[in-house]
């Protein structure tokens, strides 16, 4: 129990949603991992009023203790006769692919599984399957470095747009040298240098200048801003499809494209791959595409 105690602490980043999680007292949570401490005769966590934190030691204890708790549950299924994948299982995605592609597949999820519970994670901040205590990570763009395995689920493009409101008002660019002339809104983080990639249709690349007058950490902001004609800006092509097709939104400079992010699955490199993480990366390589194609 003490194990399961402190692997929920660890997924859950602190005592007090572990103690929610398990159905205890947080109390009782604390005193479990102080005495798997005693017991281990080492420091796993490193706690004050503000955080906590997993030592190195506690990073590889987690990461033992989360093998031996899905075997454990592996086999008691089998021992069962029950086949069907048990558990919980998390999911960190950013908030674009979270809150719009992956809805469609997480249904098809609890159709073919039933009884695995499911935990949806949504950041647009680098999350580490290892150290942050999930089982799958999805990522747009670099990969970054760590000890997880990497699958290529699909490509996330990206589209310049305005609203026909703003057309009308300001005009549309005609070409790259011209985008410094509008207020153009951006996620918090993207084109830090005040330069928008472009890649012509004859596959030339182009650095535009761009005049960045509003940054919001979340694309609804920016979407809602940009629909009501505030300046121009970059989407993610799943957020905007349907305002693309029905006119409430109006592609710019058609004869370019923004460069967009591949999109991966990062999984811990452990051995044998846990059945639930198998099998949820098999729905997420059969769904994800074709969603980020329609």
């Amino acid at each position: 129990m003490a194990m399961r105690v402190y692997v929920r602490v660890v997924e859950r980043g602190s005592m007090s949603a572990a103690a929610r999680d398990l159905g205890m007292g947080q109390p009782a949570v604390s005193e479990r991992i102080d005495r798997l401490e005693q017991y281990l005769g080492t420091r796993l966590l490193l706690r004050n009023t503000r955080r906590l934190s997993v030592t190195d030691t506690g990073t590889a204890f987690y990461e033992r203790s989360k093998q031996v708790l899905d075997a454990a549950s592996d086999a008691v299924a089998v021992a069962n006769g029950d086949q069907s994948l048990r558990g919980t299982l998390r999911i960190a995605a950013p908030h674009g692919v979270g809150e719009i592609v992956l809805p469609s597949v997480l249904l098809q999820m609890r159709r073919h599984h039933p009884q695995l519970k499911i935990e949806l994670v949504l950041n647009d901040r680098i999350v580490d399957p290892v150290t942050e205590g999930v089982d799958i990570s999805l990522r747009l763009g670099d990969l970054g470095e760590g000890s997880f395995i990497a699958r290529k689920l699909g490509h996330v493009g990206r589209v310049l747009v305005a609203s026909p409101d703003y057309i009308e008002q300001h005009g549309a660019p005609t070409n790259p040298g011209e985008l410094i002339d509008h207020p153009f809104l951006r996620v918090s983080g993207l084109f830090n240098n005040g330069r928008l990639p472009l890649i012509s249709a004859d596959r030339r690349e182009e650095l535009a200048a761009i005049d960045i007058v509003l940054s919001t950490s979340h694309w609804r902001p920016l979407h809602s801003l940009l629909l009501d004609g505030a300046g121009i800006g970059v989407l993610q092509r799943p957020v905007c499809t349907e305002d693309l097709e029905n006119g409430k939104l109006i592609r710019l400079l058609p004869g370019f494209t923004v460069p967009g992010f591949d999109l991966h699955a990062l999984y811990p490199a452990t051995r044998p791959i846990p059945p639930r993480i198998r099998a949820v990366l098999s729905l997420l390589e059969e769904g994800l595409p074709a969603t980020l194609t329609r």
